[in-house]
């Protein structure tokens, strides 16, 4: 029997890929989460062959998710099916523990394909996207927040979705100093003047989601 859990924050989604995949040969067992919090008490609660996880959740970025997921059980394949382009994150959530990164307009075949793959412990890259890193290689520089440390994404992605300084600095347990510091830092290296900038551009690059934006306002 297969277990997966499936985080998406629209019940819908959540539906179809279930009736997706519940026919799967070997029988399957799901648990589904809407927001962040629920995925994290799912993933640490119980056991799961592989999590299904989508980026734009309300309460936090599924990149969040995946850091956590990933320190504390990094043999648990994350497979990121979300609406943001392959070449805006796929690699860097490779980097960062996912076993795998889908668009939400993959054919059903392919997310089986992926899930086939990650689940036997290999990563999955669709083939637009392998064909997408083999051509870059010693193509044009990366985008500039690819050059950003975890923690300055991290900082990037709550400035951006309109977190005040001392909230980013409860959550991450660093000093409203030093989130100030990293918020010089940001601009400084992204060539920008001000919160606004750092959140058009972050929702140009898929950072943040719409739900989290729209959670702040």
């Amino acid at each position: 029997m297969i277990r997966i859990l499936v985080v998406d924050d629209h019940a819908l989604v959540r539906r179809g890929l279930i009736e997706l995949l519940q026919g799967l040969p070997d029988g399957v067992q799901f648990g589904e989460a809407g927001t962040a919090a629920e995925a994290l008490a799912l993933a640490f609660g119980e056991r799961w062959d592989v999590v299904l996880l989508d980026l734009g959740l309300p309460d936090r970025h599924g990149l969040e998710v995946l850091k956590e997921i990933h320190a504390a059980r990094p043999q648990l394949p994350v497979l990121i099916l979300t609406m943001f382009p392959e070449d805006q994150l796929a690699l860097r959530m490779l980097e960062m523990g996912a076993s795998g990164y889908l668009t939400k307009e993959s054919a059903p075949e392919e997310l089986l394909r992926a899930l086939e793959r990650v689940m036997a412990g290999h990563k999955y890259l669709s083939p637009a996207m392998a064909q997408a890193v083999a051509d870059g290689l010693g193509g044009p520089p990366p985008a500039p927040h690819e050059q950003l440390s975890d923690r300055e994404l991290e900082v990037l992605r709550l400035l951006a979705a309109g977190r005040p300084i001392t909230a980013i600095s409860r959550q991450l347990g660093l000093s409203p100093k030093t989130v100030t510091t990293y918020r010089a830092r940001l601009l400084h290296k992204l060539r920008m003047r001000s919160n606004a900038e750092l959140t058009f551009y972050a929702t140009q690059h898929g950072l943040i989601s719409p739900a989290a934006l729209r959670a702040t306002q």
